[in-house]
């Protein structure tokens, strides 16, 4: 993985979301902290090309987040906040061959890939409810095989053990710790990402710290407080 900021930033008008940076992001487990509102889902959406910086330029893997945009968002998947609202189909195993289907495979390349990325996760049970059915945890678990069905090369997670029970927090971490992708999270909860190679800290827009989880959270529990 190679995720460049060159000077990027982001600015609405007269408000900035992002004041400009320079970083290179290679590790593969990677956390983003800070309040609401500091920054950290802008700076999510500059990586996968959801948000196109106002100044600078973001790269992954050499590909210009701006210019390349459908390559880079091949390589680099996303899972929302709220998972629910990126399924689109009813039926969860509809909503895992979507991605697919513009890849113009063949039924049973579709099916045997729907069936594997169930298995790898163990989620078959799931292949055949509806979405509206399913529990907080069940969506993360159906959001996250939508997204790697289609072979990125990189998962940004926004806050996926949000509003979560104990239960379903703990089959999510330790997902996350299960992927072959580079991971980058965004997360309020802290342990989830004390373990991560690097942690980001944002705070009003601007990136405050920048090293291992120990230090980084100390400086976020610093400003939070």
């Amino acid at each position: 993985m190679d995720i460049r900021f060159e000077e990027a930033g982001l600015s609405f008008g007269k408000r900035i979301a992002l004041q400009p940076l320079s970083l290179t992001l290679s590790e593969r487990r990677i956390g983003v902290i800070g309040l609401n509102g500091s920054g950290k889902t802008t700076f999510a959406r500059l990586i996968n090309g959801l948000a196109k910086p106002t100044t600078g330029r973001v790269t992954v893997d050499g590909l210009d987040t701006s210019v390349d945009t459908d390559s880079v968002l091949g390589k680099v998947g996303f899972i929302f906040q709220s998972p629910q609202n990126q399924i689109i189909l009813p039926v969860v195993r509809d909503d895992i061959a979507f991605g697919l289907k513009s890849r113009r495979l063949g039924k049973n390349a579709i099916d045997a890939a729907v069936d594997a990325v169930l298995d790898r996760f163990d989620v078959r049970h799931l292949a055949d409810r509806r979405a509206h059915e399913l529990s907080g945890g069940e969506l993360q678990m159906a959001a996250l095989c939508s997204v790697l069905v289609t072979g990125p090369d990189i998962l940004i997670l926004d806050e996926p053990t949000n509003q979560l029970d104990l239960k379903n927090r703990a089959r999510v971490q330790s997902t996350i710790g299960r992927l072959d992708e580079n991971v980058i999270v965004i997360s309020h909860d802290l342990e989830l990402v004390e373990d991560f190679e690097r942690v980001l800290l944002f705070d009003q827009g601007c990136l405050v710290a920048d090293g291992l989880p120990p230090e980084v959270i100390a400086r976020y529990r610093e400003i939070a407080l």
